[in-house]
């Protein structure tokens, strides 16, 4: 299947099979593409929250109550579950880990490359932290990751719902969130739909693209 064909037949999942469960080794494949996704400076702020069994889909649908409730099913009958967050600081230990990790990688041929890498990332976060808009930019780096998880889903025939429409203030309350430096960005459910699923065949719908193009 060719990429075209994937992005046009990928859609958001409202009712999912819950008797059928993914593959280990699809989801193998779908955690590589959020862990291999890119960031800016390879900050990589983020970090993921997925269940994998009916109690850890259950914690994350505490989020999915009162006016959220319509994504209770979405959560519940999925096969798998992710909850994005994206942290809400870099302090020097979680930038000193992905440093440490770089070089253990092999991508410093000498101390100055690594000393250099360092300081460009650091200027980075400074310049946001000093304008206050770190949480928003690292919330950026989070969409990135739901995109690369989003379309490699598709290409592995896996159906999938991202949802922002969740009480932040419950998964906080639930998972610690805040404690630990995190703020949730979006929740991703992963499965198969249901033959209930009215959203399933359904033609995709973009404007035209001579409306969402133009020459620079």
């Amino acid at each position: 299947m060719d990429l075209s064909t994937v992005l046009r037949q990928r859609y958001a999942t409202k009712a999912y099979d819950s008797g059928r469960r993914l593959p280990d080794a699809v989801v193998a494949q779908l955690m590589a593409a959020l862990r291999d996704s890119p960031s800016s400076v390879n900050a990589q702020p983020w970090h993921f929250i997925v269940a994998d069994d009916e109690a850890g889909k259950a914690r994350i649908a505490t989020g999915a109550t009162g006016a959220f409730s319509y994504n209770t099913s979405k959560i519940l009958n999925a096969s798998h579950v992710v909850l994005l967050c994206a942290r809400t600081s870099l302090p020097p230990a979680h930038l000193l880990a992905v440093l440490d990790q770089e070089q253990a990688d092999g991508r410093f041929a000498s101390e100055e490359a690594r000393e250099g890498q360092r300081k460009t990332r650091g200027g980075y976060v400074t310049l946001h932290e000093e304008a206050g808009d770190l949480p928003a930019w690292t919330q950026k780096q989070a969409y990135i990751a739901l995109g690369f998880l989003l379309l490699s889903a598709g290409a592995l025939g896996v159906d999938a719902t991202p949802m922002e429409g969740f009480d932040a203030g419950a998964l906080d309350a639930t998972f610690g969130l805040a404690d630990k430096g995190l703020a949730p960005a979006v929740i991703v459910s992963l499965g198969y739909h249901a033959e209930t699923d009215f959203n399933a065949g359904l033609p995709k719908s973009r404007l035209a693209a001579d409306v969402v193009f133009s020459r620079a």
